[in-house]
């Protein structure tokens, strides 16, 4: 027969459940300088002599409904953080009534070190004291999610050699009600007695033990496709050993990350106002276009940024404002070309009018192509980066793609408009320089009439 999975009867109320359980070796966390003891003395001058006392004088789950001045002396343990809860003592855990499971889910993942220790941990709410593991992750030879004779989702259990017989001899343990009785609430009601699998201090599957399992198990229940394939995941490669060494860390206070982000934003704004400085300076009336368009960009930039905040919650960090920097770089060459087109038009005879969407159509796909490698680059910095770095990807993308669209739904138009002005024609106004002769006159315009000496 296949061991079933029960949902937890249990209310909030803690209950006791002597049955077996299979922990398996966790992920663990930087070790903590401190010793057990020199913690527990912590949490006992946090809590209070008198919290302390009253704790550890339970020797079974509290009622506080039957004594409501043991709920005053306990409420300390309520404030108490994961990681302190985790170096209580187990039957501290289990019997204090005002230790939630909120608590005890979120226990550092290395709590649970030794498997011959009993441990505490949740299902549905409701806190189980746990015996020792009797079959370890390790044990488990390979789990899968199939489809049983009945078309119902199972998971497939194999064990290795040792590790079948320590199952045979748990589920006989199980089956048989050996010991005290299982599952038992702080009502009184005894159930059938289980087997609790958990990982990360957390009962991922419960399954109660319908018969001595001398071979191959499988865990029955209403599973669907994907709650079949997780628990299978999770019994196949829960015992991992994985270890996480803590190679930096950093902590920065909100008025420290604020000024950041202001000096970013300052940064940034002098960038903008140096590249407009300039293109006045050098282009003259085109540096206009230049001012306007960047000041087009921002704005829809900073729209983008408003629209992704509220919908997926995004943050603009230090590294995205360095991607849009970069960005003002990628907007600046692609009026240069532009602009050094127009120029080159001109020096070949084309009148300035003419010269211009001229120069649009041969500058055009090179600032296509230039802003494409830019956003290809982005795209797979994103992809294959992690942390801050994904941050200056996107900024940088999204600052790409939105001055493509500045290129074609504004500065064009705008070079095409101005390009019908007087300004336009004047050499020192337009900014173009050299590259106009001294007057220029369109084709088929009236000249005024000379007198000079016979």
């Amino acid at each position: 027969m296949a061991p079933t999975p029960s949902a937890s009867a249990a209310a909030p109320t803690p209950s006791a459940t002597p049955s077996a359980a299979a922990p398996s070796p966790s992920a663990s966390a930087e070790p903590v300088p401190q010793s057990i003891e020199q913690q527990r003395k912590a949490v006992e001058q946090k809590v209070g002599a008198a919290a302390w006392a009253a704790a550890s004088g339970l020797q079974a789950p509290a009622d506080l409904t039957a004594d409501p001045s043991l709920a005053d002396k306990l409420k300390p343990f309520g404030t108490l953080s994961p990681q302190e809860i985790a170096v209580l003592p187990v039957e501290m855990q289990f019997n204090v009534p005002t230790i939630t499971c909120a608590q005890l889910d979120k226990r550092p993942a290395a709590s649970i070190k030794d498997e011959k220790q009993k441990a505490v941990a949740c299902e549905s709410g409701a806190k189980y004291l746990l015996d020792v593991a009797k079959v370890l992750g390790t044990d488990v030879d390979d789990a899968n999610a199939v489809l049983d004779q009945t078309s119902s989702w199972v998971v497939s259990l194999n064990f290795t050699g040792k590790g079948q017989e320590k199952w045979t001899a748990l589920t006989r343990e199980a089956f048989n009600n050996e010991g005290q009785a299982c599952d038992q609430t702080a009502l009184g009601q005894d159930g059938k007695c289980r087997v609790a699998v958990v990982l990360d201090n957390e009962i991922v599957s419960s399954p109660e033990i319908q018969g001595v399992l001398t071979g191959d198990s499988q865990i029955t229940g209403s599973f669907d496709n994907k709650s079949a394939n997780e628990l299978a995941s999770q019994l196949r490669y829960g015992a991992l050993p994985v270890t996480f060494n803590q190679a930096e860390s950093q902590n920065v206070t909100a008025t420290l990350g604020e000024s950041q982000l202001r000096a970013g934003l300052l940064a940034a704004g002098i960038g903008m106002l140096l590249v407009i400085i300039y293109s006045f300076f050098y282009y003259r009336l085109l540096g206009s276009v230049i001012f306007l368009s960047l000041v087009l960009s921002a704005l829809l930039v900073f729209g983008a940024l408003v629209v992704l905040g509220r919908s997926i919650g995004f943050t603009l960090t230090l590294a995205g404002i360095a991607g849009m920097i970069v960005s003002l770089g990628v907007a600046a060459d692609s009026f240069v070309i532009y602009f050094e087109r127009l120029k080159d038009e001109i020096r070949e005879g084309r009148s300035p009018r003419s010269a211009v969407p001229r120069a649009w159509i041969r500058a055009r796909r090179t600032i296509i192509s230039a802003n494409a490698i830019t956003l290809m680059s982005a795209v797979v910095l994103y992809i294959v980066s992690v942390g801050q770095v994904k941050g200056f990807a996107f900024a940088l993308g999204l600052a790409t793609v939105l001055d493509l669209v500045v290129v074609f739904l504004f500065r064009h138009p705008i070079m095409t408009m101005f390009a019908r002005t007087r300004a336009f024609l004047s050499p020192r106004v337009s900014g173009l320089g050299r590259a106009l002769p001294a007057r220029s006159v369109e084709p088929g315009a009236a000249r005024n009439p000379r007198v000079k000496e016979a």
